[in-house]
């Protein structure tokens, strides 16, 4: 039965619709903001999956580029794979709702969010955001909802709602943030620098919208919600748990300490070899391999509980640091002799080299998505091989963890960047993860602002990055211990990961991963303030240590660049016809060139002397011929009456047999000769453009 919602958000209307279409799905919604369109549709199946210990959830966040009236660019003229903004956006509505199902739920959950229509001014995120949570809690697919989303901005010293085109180019912070009636589910930011109290009445401010957004869909699942359906639920095994709990337990509260990774990994093998004796011995073999997942299983709950014990209750973390400590850092720059710049920045045993490459302007990255930006010059790719966590896998590619990596570290970074006038070159970084035991991201971060440095990009403050996590008491969430640089398995078996990146000003980048179903104001704030304190830790006693600021030079393999302007009509004229003058400088001198619409030219060079040549033949073409002005030119042809010379450029003047000499002459050919360069001044240009010349003897003024 069709039925439409509406409520208002931001000043605007926000409508969902239901009961029209994708009537096989288990849930469909509309939602439309202003002309804004996005169709979100849920399935699940009816049984688990087997011999999995997750729950499958998948979400799409599908770009249609018919939406924004557009014809996709590739061979085939179809979308194909996502866009990175896509990626990413899908991350963003799956981090928020994943908490939000049950714990012991393994059925396969779909999420797809399809953009039919897009107004500049209302965001298809949000509303993809939105309709996902009011999708799930009018199905019959068990879900702990509802969820709100918003984006926020900070423009002009106000805090914004869903900010529209015009205030998105001015703000200073942009945020998208997820949550239930009463906490915080997901934050997700970049920012200019802003303060840790701006983004915090930021937060406060899109949750109020939050609230009635949570409302409006509660409404809607009271009125047409599907029952819940029943479902197999995947719980540990009592009667093994207590077994392994009663002969391990102390075992497995030692094993979990241990001064690195490899110690504990070691640690938790040899007491799962002793587990699963332990039952062949008491049990039989053939029943111990009936119940080897089930013993899995109890082994990760029983290292979990032994792992949230030892830090809530002795305040003591597996690898022994106090709660706020920071692990041993270290950095150098300049270790690769043919890049532009390198830097390796290791915190413990996690450990990044960033490399950064300059190019030409052209170079930035197209993007063909449904955004009106079609361009960016500031590139932060992130790669995370299995060896770097010790699996002997092969490479697959970047994923959708990696897209996401490189993209906070983008979002860290680009706030410092320098104008493309201040400094014209399409900049790129690849974090390179080496080594990884928690907070790989945290680290590029760290690791790309030295590099950036290392290879003189002038940026205007350095950046670091750090995360906290948290663990609240099973019984009393408001119980709760909050840590400060968090290794892999505190963030595995905790409750949250706080990212935060950053100059000593202000932050730049917000991302935060959660487990449970929200976190409170209280935990935010605390948050904030123990990554700030960490932050500037980082900066002052290790990074502006190693390298204090940006150097002076580029590297020598570096293009260098010379910039002119020219009067935006000759540009055809230092193109030519089919590319034909600019390609002949480049053949001749060797540089590259960039030639901009209103006539900035961009001439990279490794050799200063081939970039003053190009300067001076472009100088040459675009020059103005003026009456009575004295010029250089070459004899390029002659005829009975007069020889034509060529005054570069494109332009030649007649030089009439009349005036090539005070004396009478007889021929042309007596007097010049083809090839032959003279000095001539300019007579006359008449309306059409014809060049009247007279040869200047070296006797002449």
């Amino acid at each position: 039965m069709y039925k439409k919602y509406e409520m208002e958000l931001a000043g605007r209307t926000l409508s969902i619709e239901t009961g029209k279409m994708a009537e096989l799905s288990n849930a469909n919604v509309l939602v439309r903001y202003g002309e804004t369109a996005v169709m979100v549709n849920v399935a699940a199946s009816k049984e688990p999956r087997d011999g999995i210990d997750f729950f499958p959830l998948s979400v799409d966040y599908e770009e249609k580029l018919y939406s924004v009236g557009k014809i996709p660019g590739s061979f085939q003229k179809r979308e194909g794979r996502p866009a990175e903004k896509a990626i990413l956006t899908s991350r963003v509505i799956d981090r928020p709702i994943r908490p939000l199902f049950p714990k012991d739920f393994r059925n396969d959950v779909v999420v797809v969010a399809t953009v039919l229509s897009v107004e500049p001014d209302n965001s298809p995120e949000v509303c993809a955001m939105i309709g996902s949570a009011a999708a799930l809690a009018i199905s019959d697919i068990p879900f702990n909802g509802p969820m709100g989303s918003v984006a926020v901005g900070y423009v002009d010293g106000e805090i914004v709602i869903n900010p529209n085109t015009e205030q998105r180019a001015k703000t200073e912070l942009s945020l998208t943030l997820a949550g239930t009636v009463e906490k915080i589910a997901m934050i997700e930011a970049g920012a200019n620098e802003i303060s840790e109290e701006i983004m915090i009445a930021a937060i406060r401010k899109g949750h109020e919208e939050i609230r009635g957004i949570c409302e409006f869909i509660t409404a809607m699942q009271t009125e047409i919600g599907k029952p819940k359906f029943e479902y197999k639920s995947f719980v540990t095994n009592k009667e093994v748990y207590d077994e392994i709990v009663e002969n391990f337990k102390d075992k497995m509260y030692a094993g979990v300490q241990g001064d690195d990774k490899e110690t504990r990994d070691a640690n938790l093998e040899n007491i799962t070899e002793a587990i699963l004796a332990h039952f062949a011995l008491k049990h039989g073999e053939e029943k111990a391999e009936e119940l080897k997942q089930d013993i899995k299983d109890c082994i990760y709950e029983l290292e979990k509980k032994c792992v949230r014990e030892l830090i809530l209750k002795e305040q003591k973390r597996p690898d022994g640091r106090k709660i706020d400590e920071i692990r041993p850092l270290s950095c150098e720059t300049g270790l690769l002799a043919r890049t532009h710049g390198s830097a390796i920045f290791s915190r413990g045993q996690t450990q990044v080299l960033s490399i950064a490459t300059l190019g030409m302007a052209n170079e930035g990255q197209k993007l063909d998505g449904l955004d009106e930006e079609e361009t960016k010059r500031y590139l932060h790719h992130y790669n995370f091989p299995p060896y770097s966590v010790g699996e002997a896998k092969t490479s697959r590619g970047a994923g959708r963890r990696e897209v996401g990596h490189g993209a906070l570290a983008e979002r860290a970074l680009l706030p410092v960047i320098p104008s493309e006038e201040e400094f014209p070159y399409t900049i790129r970084v690849v974090s390179e993860i080496l080594s990884s035991n928690g907070s790989t991201s945290q680290a590029s971060i760290c690791g790309s602002t030295l590099a950036l440095m290392d290879a003189g990009v002038p940026i205007k403050a350095p950046v670091a990055g750090i995360s906290t996590g948290l663990v609240t008491d099973d019984e009393d969430p408001d119980k709760y211990l909050m840590l400060t640089d968090i290794i892999g398995l505190e963030d595995f078996f905790g409750d949250m990961d706080f990212k935060v990146g950053g100059t000593k000003k202000g932050i730049t980048a917000v991302q935060v991963d959660i487990k449970v179903d929200g976190l409170s104001y209280d935990i935010i704030e605390e948050a904030f303030e123990k990554t700030k304190k960490a932050r500037e830790y980082i900066l002052d006693d290790v990074m502006l240590k190693e390298l204090p600021a940006p150097r002076e030079n580029l590297s020598k393999y570096a293009p260098k660049i010379v910039r002119m302007t020219i009067n935006p009509d000759k540009i055809k004229d230092v193109i030519g016809k089919n590319g034909s003058v600019i390609n002949k400088i480049i053949e001749d001198t060797g540089v590259k060139i960039d030639i901009e619409e209103d006539g900035r030219v961009f001439i990279y060079c490794v050799e200063d002397e081939n970039a003053q040549k190009a300067v001076e033949i472009i100088e040459t073409i675009v020059r103005e011929i003026e009456i009575g002005e004295i010029y250089e030119g070459q004899v390029v042809k002659i005829m009975a009456f007069g020889a034509f010379v060529s005054l570069g450029g494109g332009k030649e003047g007649l030089v009439h047999i009349s005036k090539l000499s005070k004396d009478r002459v007889e021929k042309v050919e007596d007097v010049v000769s083809e090839g032959e360069t003279i000095i001539v001044k300019v007579l006359d240009i008449d309306n059409q453009g014809k060049i009247s010349l007279k040869k200047i003897g070296d006797q002449e003024d």
